[in-house]
């Protein structure tokens, strides 16, 4: 489909439908990439508690490094996606090539900063003396391929903006099941390939990275022409680089308060010892895979938001951030229920000992409760990106994690241990969705709108 045929769906078309199409793509791409790292969770469970516990210790420190990549896309994906509504179609590219080459830069000095000070982090962490051999094996090899790992994900920002949500999931699902291929051959050695342990499931991703790097360049550049190989001077890559950066920072920062609450989340269940960290660790990543049309209409939404906006509909904008909402609670009532059913089997996939099995009940029957409504404040923040309110939609994640999220969590904690904390977290969830939704309707309701004769 050509590029103004795409824009003119997300500007004219049904918002129900154009938000569905836009989205089931996204749903099969996430689906198969996180059901391959929980594949990879498996492994690495198969292998011990202690590396179980070593990589949830890695959770933190990794996904700080992925939220700054995410953020930088959230930039991209708006600045590309507003520049489409309003037809300028070659600053739309410099823009993008400008997003990879500053993401590749932010991304490798990170993962060096990450690199240097990854000792005295997993000890402030509550890393034991015992499992900080295979922490850093794992984070040795991950902070090199931290900049393959980014550009991928820009990449993907870029096709979404420009209405393509079908190739981003094609190219997931590649990488998801390269990871998983990867795996059990350089976890446990195949054949001449000797056997790596935990430093094999570092390798993977980095191998599946490398490959995802490939196809994404020569699919913006030679098969779409989306981008240029480089911006066409100094002076136009900073001019982009600003726009971006002015909504990747915020969007990345609010991304990364969400690792940093994790870090403190860990700490304090790592006082329940490593069969604790293990269980959490492991339902976090379960949660990835519950939350699985979240994180999907995260990604579809905004660049129907954005281009709309460009174009002066706000009346569009409002009718699909309330669709997106009300889709997710029903959606994540039925997860929770599949969840709860599914217990003694995701017990005997991840956990080889009783204390594991515990934590991950305790989890499962609690934090799925607010999944649904914690998606409302994804979504919500996402929305604000898109709408270039980037610095609104990190007061919204401040205000989540550190005034509810991680104080009401840590007082459950202190009021009946780890279900307590669990149920601490459902409950900074509901309070949250609600000001989330208030804020974001008085907003739209400031914005001036285009009205058009042919409607929506």
């Amino acid at each position: 489909m050509s590029q103004p045929a795409k824009k003119s769906a997300l500007l004219h078309q049904p918002i129900a439908k154009t938000l569905w199409q836009m989205t089931w793509p996204m749903i099969f791409g996430v689906a198969t990439l996180i059901s391959f790292n929980v594949v990879d969770t498996f492994f690495i469970s198969l292998l011990g508690t202690q590396e179980l516990a070593a990589v949830g210790f890695t959770f933190p420190v990794t996904f700080t490094v992925i939220s700054l990549s995410i953020g930088l896309g959230i930039g991209t994906s708006a600045v590309i996606a507003r520049l489409l509504g309003q037809d300028n179609h070659q600053q739309a590219r410099y823009a993008g090539s400008s997003a990879l080459y500053l993401a590749a830069a932010m991304v490798a000095a990170l993962a060096l900063v990450g690199w240097l000070l990854a000792t005295p982090i997993f000890r402030l962490l509550g890393a034991s003396d015992e499992l900080m051999p295979l922490i850093m094996g794992y984070m040795n090899i991950w902070f090199i391929g931290a900049p393959l790992l980014v550009m991928p994900m820009v990449g993907n920002s870029i096709l979404r903006a420009s209405g393509d949500t079908k190739t981003p999931s094609m190219i997931m699902t590649l990488g998801g099941l390269l990871n998983a291929v990867f795996d059990p051959i350089l976890i446990f050695g195949w054949g001449p390939i000797p056997a790596m342990g935990i430093e094999g499931a570092a390798l993977a991703s980095l191998l599946s990275w490398v490959i995802g790097f490939g196809l994404i360049i020569w699919w913006l550049i030679v098969k779409r022409r989306l981008i240029d190989p480089r911006p066409p001077s100094w002076s136009v890559f900073v001019q982009s680089a600003r726009k971006l950066l002015v909504i990747g920072l915020p969007a990345a920062g609010a991304n990364m308060l969400t690792p940093l609450s994790m870090a403190i989340m860990t700490a304090i269940v790592a006082t329940y010892g490593a069969t604790a960290v293990a269980g959490f660790g492991a339902g976090i990543r379960l949660e990835s895979l519950a939350s699985i049309v979240i994180l999907a209409l995260s990604m579809s939404l905004p660049p129907l938001i954005s281009q709309n906006f460009g174009a002066g509909r706000m009346d569009r904008v409002r009718e699909a951030y309330r669709t997106a909402l009300f889709a997710v609670l029903g959606i994540q009532a039925l997860v929770y229920v599949a969840l709860v059913i599914s217990l003694p089997l995701i017990q005997h996939a991840f956990a080889r000992e009783d204390e594991v099995a515990q934590v991950l009940a305790w989890f499962i029957w609690l934090m799925p409760l607010g999944y649904g409504v914690q998606g409302w404040v994804i979504l919500t923040n996402s929305s604000m990106n898109a709408l270039h309110m980037p610095l609104r939609a990190l007061s919204l994640s401040i205000v989540r994690l550190f005034i509810f999220f991680v104080p009401i969590s840590y007082l459950g904690s202190v009021l009946a241990g780890l279900p307590g904390l669990f149920a601490g977290g459902v409950i900074a969830n509901i309070v949250t969705a609600v000001i989330a939704y208030r804020w974001f309707m008085k907003i739209l309701a400031q914005q001036p709108s285009v009205e058009e004769s042919h409607g929506t």
